[in-house]
């Protein structure tokens, strides 16, 4: 008995003359996740993608990992036979067993792509429905609201029987809506959007900044896990980690206080900016949420931006946080997220930040400081790894 797996690519068929591109993308991501279980062949045609191993492979690691590639709508695991009914029909009960003792109704349906195949679907549908009933005689047809539905596709390397599919990751390809930069702190909400970004094709960097000695190695660590965590939707990402306590210890010293987490906001999103444009990213990402804290209000937001050159992408900005962790809990980085090592972030919080900043007294404050020295100094002494998926 051999195993294989049919994608159906969702958003893809929308693209019309470019969906040959979106789908070679869809591949190339499909062997990158999966390469390092075995041997496959991997195959499109009539809308689907099929996988076919050509050896020994854990097969539920297979299909966990699929599920979690963006591009697929849905995917189903099946079984390949040769294309010719008694084999189909020696194969069938077998391999449905688990599925149909447990159902009371089923019905089947037939998809015949090869037209060579000297059956009609309607007559395949009956005799494999008899075969069915014969093998699980409790079972009952209900064409029109079965429990299971047995599906046959007939296809030009094989049969496929399956009996249902499985909801994938959705979205587009990662890679095929350029390639974005993400503020990737410790916390919840930045892996969430870096996640979400990289549901709509986009092509992940991430950026770090550490403060060593108000922030540890293990504040890092945690941030590399984070990283190879997202790694499993996203693919490698590479982490760029940013020396940014001279910086901090200058804004503290020569601006106001309640000024600070905006006028720090401002160099992170130079810094990153730079390091964007050597690494050829088109855009920042953040997980700012509005009105969360006091640097996310809608006129600390305009400070933040003004300093920006490319777009800024804040997928989280109409969510609360009730809804951002339970989109961390379902991609598995909440329970390292809320490890309690600090990021520089939460170190050199003020007691009372300013939550109405006024642009022009913020570009005031900033005049104390040699501001393009100290980005270059940042951007200069980043230290990058690439963080492979954790699976």
């Amino acid at each position: 008995m051999k195993e294989i797996i049919l994608i159906k690519d969702g958003e893809i068929a929308l693209k019309g003359l470019n969906r040959a591109l979106f789908e070679d993308r869809l591949i190339k991501n499909l062997r990158n996740r999966i390469g390092d279980l075995g041997k496959f062949r991997i195959l499109k045609a009539q809308s689907t993608v099929a996988i076919l191993p050509q050896d020994e492979v854990d097969f539920d690691e297979v299909s966990e990992r699929v599920s979690r590639v963006f591009g697929i709508s849905r995917y189903s695991r099946a079984l390949l036979t040769e294309k010719h009914f008694d084999r189909i029909a020696e194969a069938a009960p077998d391999y449905l067993r688990e599925t149909l003792t447990k159902a009371k109704t089923f019905k089947v349906t037939a998809k015949r792509s090869d037209k060579t195949f000297p059956m009609q679907s309607p007559q395949i549908c009956a005799a494999l429905g008899e075969v069915l009933l014969e093998a699980f005689p409790h079972l009952r047809v209900d064409v029109n609201d079965p429990e299971v539905t047995v599906q046959l596709e007939i296809r030009d390397y094989g049969a496929c029987l399956h009996a249902g599919q499985l909801v994938g990751a959705g979205g587009m390809p990662v890679g095929t809506s350029g390639k974005a930069s993400l503020l990737l702190s410790g916390g919840i909400d930045s892996p969430v959007a870096g996640y979400m970004m990289a549901k709509r094709g986009m092509q992940l960097d991430a950026v770090h900044f550490e403060s060593p000695p108000y922030t540890g190695e293990r504040a890092k660590q945690k941030v590399m896990e984070l990283a190879r965590i997202l790694g499993r939707y996203a693919g490698d990402i590479d982490l760029h980690v940013v020396p940014f306590t001279h910086t901090q210890e200058e804004i503290k010293n020569r601006c106001p206080e309640e000024l600070f987490t905006i006028i720090m906001r401002r160099f992170m999103m130079r810094v990153a900016q730079k390091l964007a444009q050597k690494n050829e990213s088109d855009a920042l990402i953040t997980g700012e949420s509005l009105a969360q804290v006091a640097s996310q209000t809608v006129k600390a937001i305009a400070c933040t931006e003004a300093v920006c050159e490319m777009p800024v992408f804040r997928p989280l900005i109409g969510m609360d946080k009730s809804e951002i962790i339970a989109v961390s809990e379902k991609i598995g980085t909440f329970e390292t997220s809320i490890l309690p090592y600090e990021d520089c972030c939460t170190v050199f919080t003020p007691k009372h930040p300013r939550t109405k900043p006024q642009l022009f007294a913020v570009e005031n404050a900033e005049r104390a400081l040699d501001i393009d020295a100290l980005v270059e100094e940042a951007v200069s002494g980043t230290q990058t790894e690439r963080m492979r998926p954790e699976f």
